[in-house]
């Protein structure tokens, strides 16, 4: 069985050599991946300098006890907004890699708060790509989400806008050469505000039940340091306009809940605003551009609006593929499910 991992694709010495003597910037740098890329990056031993930018004040001061920078004195912390062009000009000067994982990612709060929404996730990303071709960044990968593949939700079509607006930037960027990518992955196991230390949180207040919304429900799983290795073997793949999809395994809610909680019950309480019953990450009408390598697939933009390498890795799939969590070949077993979640600090 694949397991999506760094050394799948590279070893480590090839994403050192990717990353040696660089400055790298990454928003949203206190949120949950933020906080793990920074750990990877640190534990490479590698960048000129490592800048999280970040708009919560508490999140850098904690973090500041966390990666002080008399111990490493690559780190810079940068406290600022992706919806403020002014302050990403000023924090991307000699930066060479910006990973784009600011958002507001609350499908929820996106539906009742969508102004809110969009200036963070269409507009920061807006200004992302601004930012970054004024300074001459060489590369710029940003985090999407399952959710942004035939969207229901705000939140996902403002995910769908940012992965249309970076890969859009390719064509902009000119002399300065900046090339502009994404990844695309699933639910990540233990990441703050998901559901793994939500249900965590109701075992230990000793909750009567579980609340399912549906017991169809099926989603994409993979870990936060999955979704950092991920992130980097595809930064070395990159070309400029792809969007990165890792093969990852699929679980139900219900399977979810009752590993978790055997002897709890579950309570199934309805689909909540904007929710899908299964998530997709490639759509057939995807399907044309899309090809597959060992460990990911790799969607190409539909128009070549630059001028780029030929598309000569992986396989082509076939015109009517969909990669869902309902029909995935891979689902998550209950012992590969219980130490995902041992290894969690909840």
């Amino acid at each position: 069985m694949m397991t999506v991992t760094l050394l799948n694709t590279f070893r480590r010495d090839d994403i050192r050599e990717k990353l040696a003597g660089k400055s790298i910037l990454v928003t949203g740098g206190t949120g949950s991946f933020g906080k793990q890329f920074v750990r990877t990056v640190l534990g490479l031993d590698c960048v000129k300098r490592l800048i999280v930018f970040s708009r919560d004040e508490q999140k850098h001061f904690d973090m500041q006890q966390e990666f002080p920078d008399h111990k490493y004195p690559a780190i810079r912390y940068f406290l600022g907004d992706v919806r403020d062009l002014e302050r990403l000009q000023m924090a991307f000067r000699g930066v060479d890699i910006v990973v784009h994982a600011a958002a507001q990612k609350h499908v929820s709060l996106a539906e009742y708060n969508p102004t809110e929404c969009l200036r963070t996730n269409v507009w920061g990303a807006e200004n992302v790509v601004r930012a970054a071709i004024d300074n001459g960044v060489g590369t710029v990968m940003a985090l999407s989400t399952d959710k942004a593949v035939s969207p229901v939700n705000l939140y996902g079509a403002s995910k769908l806008a940012a992965e249309k607006v970076f890969i859009a930037a390719n064509n902009l960027s000119g002399s300065a050469q900046t090339r502009f990518g994404a990844v695309r992955y699933g639910n990540v196991v233990g990441s703050r505000g998901s559901v793994v230390p939500f249900f965590r949180d109701l075992i230990r207040k000793n909750a009567e039940f579980l609340p399912i919304t549906d017991e169809r429900m099926t989603r994409f799983w993979i870990t936060l340091q999955q979704g950092v290795d991920f992130v980097l073997s595809s930064m070395c793949l990159m070309k400029g306009g792809e969007i990165f999809i890792p093969k990852i395994p699929s679980m139900k809610m219900t399977d979810l809940a009752k590993t978790m909680a055997p002897d709890l019950p579950y309570k199934v309480v309805g689909i909540r605003p904007g929710e899908k019953l299964h998530e997709v990450m490639v759509n057939e009408e995807e399907a044309r551009t899309t090809r597959e390598m060992d460990d990911r697939y790799v969607i190409h933009p539909m128009l070549s609006f630059w001028t780029t390498d030929a598309q000569t890795e992986g396989v082509p799939v076939p015109d009517d593929f969909r990669y869902a969590s309902n029909t995935n070949s891979w689902w998550l077993s209950e012992h590969e499910l219980l130490g995902m979640i041992s290894r969690l600090e909840l």
